[in-house]
């Protein structure tokens, strides 16, 4: 049986470079709760991707991040319409 192992406060993905400490990895996260959060004391946690210092923090090991890449296209959209696509 191996021992369950929780990520430091900065620790990163080796394959990706995210945070391992962030909400996103969190078995208390639920984009709809209040506060994105089932911990009803927790603190707002402004950016889910970032490492934070949550003492309720339990690492979901098994479960997919949910990142939300709007922001990035449509940046990404804005910036083709300006330039153009090259």
């Amino acid at each position: 049986m191996s021992e369950q192992r929780f990520p430091g406060h900065a620790e990163t993905c080796e394959k990706c470079g995210s945070y391992l400490h962030c909400c996103l990895n969190c078995k208390l996260y639920d984009p709809h709760a209040p506060k994105q959060c089932k911990s009803p004391t927790t603190e707002l946690v402004v950016d889910k991707e970032k490492a934070n210092f949550c003492d309720e923090f339990d690492f979901a090991e098994d479960k997919p991040l949910e990142r939300d890449d709007t922001k990035k296209q449509s940046s990404r959209q804005a910036w083709e319409n300006l330039f153009g696509n090259e």
